[in-house]
């Protein structure tokens, strides 16, 4: 199937799934094996060992490319695993610069493990292109961007970015858990690799951990493959058939995470005890001309923060939804709510917090796809409960 002339929905019902030849069976089977028999030294149907290639992952892959417009998918064992991957291409003496707000998860990695490596990161705000061009140097060898980002929504135009980057020969990668490649496809802008948490949105249903690259350079694919086999931090088969599954109703999943997304930004906006809300889909957010241009819609995920500002008002509310589950990450088909400076965020250090506006009254949403009156009416009895 040519991704070019399908739609979106087409190509998430069909990416990277063939009836299997042996039986006819509509889905790819579970490869649960570890290694391929061969038929002499050397010979064998193009399977060796599962670390290497497995046909249930590589059917997956297939599918991750395709939904991104790129031509070839990795899948890790997490999205973790995937960004580290990305850091293995780095040599001691580079320098990566990469946004200022990132998944506290990710801002950890660079800072514990790959820093003390040589590698040097750059923090800025990645809003404005001009702050990247301005932190280039010789030994930038990597931008790393999140757009939106997690947990304040800040937008990155990718186009410009990569405008800067692509001359230099500096590759450029883009973190879309976020938006997903229904909303976003980071490679037509410009994007030299896409990384997602497969966990979030792609799985879909909360049964998964798992991370993916994206690229259509093979020079790129052949760097990466090589150190997803030499270091095995690969995506199993059976979680590989899940998220086959999961991509199916991708596309009528963000439909409805976007829907009931655009109404509860909007009542949260009205609602007396909040502050301010962080969602690109308003007018007034810094990014929306971007995030118009770049995005087909804008997403399922908002923060806000109530007015008083209050941690014990917070906690109180975050623990007294009944259909929001207090729960890490998002994406799922469930909603979920969560208090960022103490949760996903609380690897980040107190000072840099601050400086983002991740402060004591700070809330995430991920908006899931249940009938939105019934998550309007949990929100209400929770802010009532925390006196918001």
């Amino acid at each position: 199937m040519n991704p070019k002339s399908a739609g979106k929905g087409t190509t998430a019902v069909h990416a990277g799934v063939q009836p299997d030849p042996s039986t006819g069976a509509i889905m790819t089977p579970i490869f649960q094996t570890s290694t391929y028999v061969q038929e002499a030294v050397g010979v064998h149907k193009g399977w060796e060992y599962s670390r290497s290639h497995n046909p249930t992952r590589a059917a997956l892959e297939a599918a991750l490319a395709e939904l991104e417009g790129g031509t070839a998918g990795l899948a890790f064992a997490s999205g973790l695993a995937a960004i580290d991957t990305v850091m293995k291409t780095l040599r001691p003496g580079d320098q990566v610069i990469c946004g200022q707000d990132l998944y506290g998860g990710t801002a950890r990695l660079f800072r514990t493990n790959t820093a003390p490596l040589g590698i040097e990161f750059i923090f800025v705000d990645t809003q404005d292109a001009a702050n990247v061009e301005a932190a280039v140097t010789e030994k930038t060898k990597l931008v790393w961007l999140e757009t939106p980002t997690n947990p304040m929504m800040q937008i990155t135009d990718i186009a410009a970015v990569a405008a800067l980057t692509q001359p230099r020969g500096i590759r450029l990668a883009v973190d879309n858990t976020f938006a997903s490649p229904m909303l976003q496809r980071p490679l037509e802008h410009g994007a030299d690799i896409v990384m997602h948490s497969v966990t979030k949105y792609l799985g879909g249903h909360s049964d998964v951990v798992m991370g993916a690259l994206v690229t259509k350079d093979p020079a790129i694919d052949a760097e990466l493959r090589t150190i997803q086999n030499n270091c095995g931090a690969i995506a199993q088969p059976f979680d590989s058939f899940l998220v086959l599954r999961g991509l199916k109703t991708l596309h009528l999943r963000i439909e409805r995470h976007c829907a009931n997304g655009r109404r509860i930004a909007a009542w949260l906006k009205e609602h007396p005890g909040v502050g301010k809300v962080y969602w690109p889909g308003f007018p007034e957010h810094p990014g929306h001309d971007i995030a118009t241009r770049q995005m087909d819609d804008f997403g399922g995920m908002i923060a806000f923060e109530i007015a008083s500002n209050s941690l014990e008002q917070a906690k109180t509310l975050v623990a007294s939804t009944e259909l929001f589950a207090l729960a890490e990450s998002l994406g799922g088909v469930e909603s979920l709510i969560e208090h960022p400076a103490a949760m996903t965020h609380g690897s980040v250090p107190a000072e840099i917090r601050a400086q983002l506006g991740i402060n004591d009254g700070f809330i995430r949403l991920s908006v899931g796809v249940e009938d939105v009156e019934d998550l309007i009416a949990d929100l209400e009895q929770a802010f009532a409960k925390a006196g918001v």
